[in-house]
């Protein structure tokens, strides 16, 4: 049986798990507007990193006797769809302070949001680690920037 403590762990760390997928499949949508640039095979890089990093989350979340969400979820499509008809981005200096932005604001700020105080020791220290290799992915498309 999962402790009351553990449904918690389990729903917060299955709402961290739907914001990396919304990451996937930005970082999808930013490589299919990549095709023909040098720039494709870092984000290629860093999509990878994420989905690696969905992958460790699932199977925490199935260690602690939960069922991983395998998809964004439809709050999380309607955001994308909204972003996407809202904010058109073309050149790669606009699809880099995109993902600059949506590393920084959903990925990484909204994330520790999400999790302070509200997490077990093995999961937050999980969750430590992964915000912290989307703090590196932010400062090398910040130095793309200025490259």
């Amino acid at each position: 049986m999962i402790r009351l403590d553990q449904e918690q762990t389990i729903k917060i760390l299955n709402k961290f798990l739907q914001g990396t997928y919304m990451g996937i499949h930005a970082y999808k949508r930013f490589i299919e507007k990549l095709q023909h640039s040098s720039l494709k095979d870092s984000f290629i890089s860093i999509q990878k990193d994420q989905k690696n990093h969905a992958t460790l989350i699932s199977e925490r979340i199935q260690h602690l006797g939960g069922t991983p969400v395998t998809s964004e979820g439809i709050i999380g499509k309607i955001e994308a769809g909204i972003v996407n008809v809202v904010e058109n981005y073309n050149s790669e200096e606009e699809i880099i302070k995109h993902a600059i932005k949506g590393e920084n604001l959903y990925g990484i700020r909204m994330s520790e949001d999400l999790v302070r105080d509200k997490l077990d020791e093995e999961s937050l220290n999980l969750v430590h680690r992964i915000l912290d290799k989307d703090r590196e992915h932010v400062d090398y498309l910040k130095s793309l920037l200025h490259s």
